[in-house]
C-alpha cells in the first residue's frame, strides 16, 4: 500500500484528489460490486488516510451517489449517440438501442439498485437534490430524444418506457451477477441460469412489450 499523501492545499490539488477518490471507488465498485465498496478500500487505493476522505464525501453514500450521477450523464449520452438521426424506428430496434445503452453501463446499473434501496435516503437535502437535479436533467433530454426518434412515441410513452429500463436494467443486472453460491446451484440447475444470466436479451424482450404498449397508446389518445 501507498504511503498517505500529503493534505491538498490549492482548490486545483482538492478537485484532483476528489476525482482520484471517484476513480478509486469506481474501479472498487466495478471490481467487486458497489455494495462491497467501503471507504478504507477507497482510501487505501489512493493512498490517504481514511479520515482524509471526509474532507471531500461525508459517507460512503455520498460518495457512491456521485458517481450514479455522473452514471445519469454518461447514460444520456450513451442513449443520444446510439439513438443518432434514426427515424421511424420500431418497438424492437429502439427497445435494443435502450438496452444497448444500459449494457454499455454496468456500474450504472448497478448503482440504480443502491441508489433507491439507500443512497438517496441517506445524503444531506441539499446532496439528495442535487442528484435528483441531474437525474431530472439527463431523464427529459432522453425523453425528448426518444419522442423525436420518430418510433411511434409521445413524451408519456417515452417516460413509461425509460422508467421501465431503469427499473428492469437494475433487477436483471444483480442476477447477471450471481454470487459464488448461486453459480454452483446454476452450474446443477442450467433452466434457472439461462433466465438470470441474459441481460440484454431479458431486457430487450421486456423493453419491447414496453414500447409496444406506449406505442399503442399514443395511437389511441
Amino acid at each position: 500500500m501507498s504511503q498517505p499523501k500529503q493534505r491538498a492545499r490549492s482548490s486545483q490539488d482538492k478537485e484532483l484528489r476528489k476525482t482520484a477518490l471517484l476513480d478509486a471507488a469506481r474501479e472498487l465498485a466495478i471490481e467487486q460490486g458497489a455494495r462491497e465498496v467501503t471507504l478504507t478500500a477507497v482510501t487505501a487505493r489512493v493512498g490517504l488516510h481514511a479520515s482524509a476522505l471526509r474532507r471531500y464525501f461525508e459517507s460512503r453514500e455520498e460518495l457512491l451517489l456521485e458517481l450514479a450521477e455522473h452514471g445519469w450523464d454518461e447514460w444520456r449520452n450513451s442513449l443520444v449517440n446510439g439513438l443518432g438521426d434514426s427515424r421511424g424506428l420500431t418497438a424492437g430496434e429502439v427497445a435494443t438501442i435502450v438496452s444497448d445503452s444500459l449494457e454499455r453501463l454496468p456500474l450504472f446499473c448497478d448503482l440504480l439498485t443502491h441508489v433507491a434501496l439507500s443512497l438517496e435516503g441517506a445524503v444531506r437535502l441539499e446532496r439528495a437534490r442535487r442528484y435528483k437535479t441531474a437525474a431530472s436533467v439527463a431523464y427529459d433530454a432522453m425523453t425528448q430524444a426518444l419522442v423525436d426518434a420518430d418510433a411511434g412515441l409521445d413524451h408519456q410513452g417515452a417516460r413509461t418506457l425509460l422508467s421501465a429500463a431503469m427499473s428492469c436494467a437494475a433487477y436483471l443486472y444483480q442476477l447477471s451477477r450471481p454470487t459464488a453460491t448461486l453459480r454452483q446451484l446454476y452450474a446443477e440447475e442450467p433452466r434457472w441460469a439461462h433466465d438470470a444470466l441474459r441481460f440484454h436479451e431479458q431486457l430487450t424482450t421486456l423493453l419491447t412489450a414496453v414500447a409496444l404498449g406506449a406505442r399503442q397508446n399514443a395511437s389511441n389518445a
